[in-house]
């Protein structure tokens, strides 16, 4: 049986990452389903708005829709990013930053717990290792 090398390990973290981050995008605009469905966090706009608001407790619904949008651009540019392999480090940095932001707020204003439930503090060190493994295989920095 063949070793997985550092490249691939790279690879794999870049896709899992962005795929993560783009399921939860797709999950505030209803793609996965109805609010309530089996497996939908959110199902709407409006729901993601609520959550951003549970997370971001000193926001009003107006700041927590602004914070709700620069977090999902966020996601999205860093995911396609990732996709590409390109400029790899800097958006697995990013990635960690947005997460940990994530995790903390979970924690704080949910509960300690809740960030560990859904493993958001273990993707944050999987953005980390994607940081300083640098070249993946089948990415856009190996062109430049």
């Amino acid at each position: 049986m063949k070793n997985i090398t550092i490249l691939e390990a790279g690879l794999i973290l870049r896709i899992v990452l962005a795929i993560t981050m783009l399921s939860a995008v797709a999950d505030r605009f209803g793609l996965w389903g109805a609010p309530g469905s089996n497996g939908v966090a959110w199902g709407n706009w409006e729901n993601f708005v609520v959550y951003t608001q549970t997370l971001n407790s000193f926001a009003n619904k107006a700041t927590a829709e602004i914070l709700g949008s620069i977090a999902t651009f966020f996601e999205v540019l860093l995911s396609l990013l990732l996709l590409f392999g390109f400029k790899t480090r800097i958006a697995a940095l990013g990635t960690a930053l947005l997460l940990f932001l994530f995790a903390f707020s979970m924690a704080v204003s949910i509960s300690v717990k809740a960030p560990l439930d859904y493993s958001v503090w273990t993707s944050v060190a999987a953005a980390l290792l994607l940081a300083n493994i640098g070249k993946t295989s089948f990415a856009v920095d190996n062109r430049i």
